[in-house]
């Protein structure tokens, strides 16, 4: 990676520059004057041309993990062409660059190891981080997605095999968001790992002790939230796939101190608020009409529950009321007052009502409009269950949230300079994504947008989003004449630099 203050590469180098190397593509005249001639077989190819020709590669692998790994590699060598493929089918190659394949990849990293990307902050170098981040080559980060690797989608513990999700994650902010990639880093806090099996592993990676807790973590977190806003002032923190334990008051402590949020707590319920609200388009109901019952009462669950209620007290109702409409299910049974062992986090949704023990009769108490499954326990929405919803509703909303696939209870992202992220801007992204689902689209049981449009989709979201920002006063930037015009223009494309 070459920041812009480097002179530029020639040769060898420039073909090992990811962010400039263009492969076949670059032109006689540029291999004449970068010294590139002999390096490369003659002929040169167009983009569309490298494109088809990975396309075969991969289409000719039969597994998901290899496909990953070629995909990988080519981002490591060749980052337009990467991106490229992306853009080009993102039905086919999301589903390989992030969940579920990336889940394989994250359990078997110290195994597939290939070379360093992203940045290793580990805790024994605590009081050196900003010197250590200061390492990263760009010098203008806008985004950072950053774990501790203690709860991998649905996975648990996997150390410093979860720098896959930051990775992953930010691939998708450039190749379905826009979000030029020299703007992104992937970020690891290793505070160790409890998984005994990676500890046991000869080739594991990262720090070969169990998790630090208690204040020496939070000490940790504060000296890296610190070292962000000295180096990268205009950059967004995403937390993603914490433990709840350090979730919720990680999320607490910052949300209202710097420009941050959990993807997990509140990208999720975003994605979930959005789907509710296309739902209601097929139901003919409103959301103040809803009583939404969770399959787990975790961070992600209580966080969906919670920006639920929110779009419902913006239009009218009570937030207390609303809080009582979104029922949570964990496996202890459903939440309920009478309970003694609620974290604070859930508490506002305990339910004054008998306990239940089963899911299927939380769904006959609570009589429920729609189901969320947060759980990562797969399978739980059963015959009894689907059944139990449909005598109830005529329509029900069935929504299995928990990834990887195998975790699924049955078979969005903008790029604004905004001083914090606020829940009113999850709702308002929400209604932007529900929006464009079509009467086609709705006819044929779809309520997102279809992902070969994602990034149309995610570009309006932005729109939306940065209007929003700029009306409530909340940007570090004039409100431009056209927003829409704007984002479009700053967006990324993948195509190769001049």
């Amino acid at each position: 990676m070459t920041s812009a203050t480097t002179e530029h590469p020639t040769g060898y180098a420039l073909l090992h520059n990811p962010r400039l190397n263009k492969g076949t593509a670059f032109t006689e005249a540029e291999r004449r004057a970068y010294g590139l001639e002999g390096l490369l077989p003659p002929a040169i190819t167009n983009t569309e041309l490298q494109v088809a020709r990975r396309h075969a590669e991969i289409a000719n692998l039969d597994d998901d993990l290899q496909k990953y790994l070629v995909l990988s590699d080519l981002q490591a060598r060749n980052e337009t062409l990467f991106y490229s493929v992306l853009m080009s089918d993102p039905a086919t190659y999301m589903p390989l660059v992030y969940t579920p394949t990336v889940g394989e990849a994250c359990q078997k990293f110290a195994h597939i190891f290939r070379e360093a990307r992203g940045m290793y902050l580990p805790i024994s170098a605590r009081g050196r981080v900003r010197e250590i981040l200061s390492n990263w080559p760009e010098k203008d980060v806008r985004f950072i997605v950053v774990t501790d690797g203690e709860r991998i989608l649905g996975l648990g513990d996997l150390g410093a095999g979860g720098m896959g999700i930051p990775l992953g994650k930010l691939a998708l902010y450039t190749a379905c968001a826009g979000v030029p990639p020299q703007y992104c880093l992937p970020v690891v806090l290793d505070v160790g790992t409890n998984n005994q099996q990676l500890l046991d592993d000869p080739l594991y990676l990262g720090l070969r002790q169990n998790r630090v807790r208690g204040e020496e973590y939070t000490a940790f977190v504060e000296e890296f939230v610190t070292a962000v806003q000295a180096l990268y002032p205009k950059c967004c923190i995403q937390w993603e796939d914490f433990a709840n334990i350090n979730a919720v008051p990680i999320l607490a402590r910052y949300r209202d101190k710097i420009c941050t949020y959990n993807d997990d707590i509140q990208g999720t319920a975003g994605i979930a608020l959005a789907g509710i609200f296309a739902a209601l388009r097929i139901t003919g109901q409103k959301i103040t009409d809803q009583r939404l019952l969770f399959l787990g009462g975790g961070s992600a669950g209580t966080g969906i529950a919670e920006l639920i209620s929110q779009a419902m007290a913006l239009e009218g109702m009570d937030i207390r009321e609303a809080r009582g409409r979104n029922a949570l299910f964990d496996i202890n049974g459903l939440l309920v007052s009478s309970r003694t062992d609620l974290a604070d986090f859930q508490k506002p949704f305990a339910q004054d009502r008998a306990p239940v023990s089963t899911f299927v009769d939380a769904v006959k108490a609570v009589r429920p409009t729609g189901i969320i499954g947060v759980s990562t326990v797969p399978k739980l929405f059963n015959r009894e269950v689907i059944e139990a919803m449909s005598e109830i509703n005529e329509r029900p909303i069935i929504f299995p949230y928990s990834n990887p696939t195998s975790r699924s209870e049955c078979t969005a992202v903008f790029a604004t300079e905004a001083t914090r992220v606020t829940e009113e801007m999850f709702i308002v992204a929400a209604k932007a994504v529900a929006e464009q689902v079509t009467e086609e689209n709705l006819s044929i049981g779809l309520i997102y947008p279809p992902q070969s449009r994602i990034l149309d989709a995610s570009l309006h979201v932005a729109e939306r989003v940065a209007a929003y920002i700029f009306d409530k006063g909340l940007a570090r930037v004039p409100r431009p004449d056209d927003i829409g015009s704007l984002i479009r223009a700053r967006a990324y494309r993948a195509v190769y630099p001049e």
